[in-house]
């Protein structure tokens, strides 16, 4: 794909900031049940953004079941530049968690969203905007969701909404 065309192709390496927090607005959007995020900071992809806020928080409010788990190598750019996302974390704290990964899972360097089991977005690389995303992909969508676990028993600390962790 040429990276000045904005059109997003499925199942394809897209490049592009923009495209990339295009497409991840695409896989949220598609997610009904579960939400797993893993991101080395949150800092690429429009975290901060107000439209990423309003499709995770509708998200969140859209099925009384819904879960989000997002697992990060760094929380500080959350807690302290992302104060919309983190006032989720506030206000449905029993629908979402967001876990630290400890030393040994820093070395993963991409960062990956997998929606209800097969829909799913993969950044090759954190500082590169190279990624690929697909909608009713299971095959692919249940790898990284091993992943995903994997990363997950890594993870040593939660990010709290409250100062005192409570």
């Amino acid at each position: 794909m040429n990276s000045q065309n904005n059109e997003l192709i499925p199942d394809s390496i897209i490049l592009g900031e923009r495209n990339y927090a295009h497409a991840l607005d695409l896989v949220i959007q598609h997610a009904n049940n579960t939400l797993m995020i893993f991101d080395q900071d949150l800092k690429l992809g429009d975290y901060a953004s107000i439209s990423r806020y309003e499709n995770l928080k509708h998200f969140l409010s859209k099925n009384a079941l819904s879960q989000l788990t997002m697992v990060v190598h760094d929380s500080n750019y959350l807690v302290n530049f992302c104060p919309r996302l983190f006032s989720l974390l506030e206000t449905y704290g029993h629908k979402m968690t967001v876990y630290v990964t400890n030393d040994a899972a820093k070395v993963a360097k991409d960062c990956f969203i997998v929606a209800d089991g097969q829909h799913y977005i993969r950044r090759v690389h954190v500082d590169h905007a190279r990624f690929k995303y697909a909608l009713n992909d299971i095959e692919t969508a249940s790898s990284l969701m091993m992943r995903f676990n994997e990363l997950l028993d890594e993870t040593t600390t939660t990010v709290s909404p409250t100062q005192l962790g409570l």
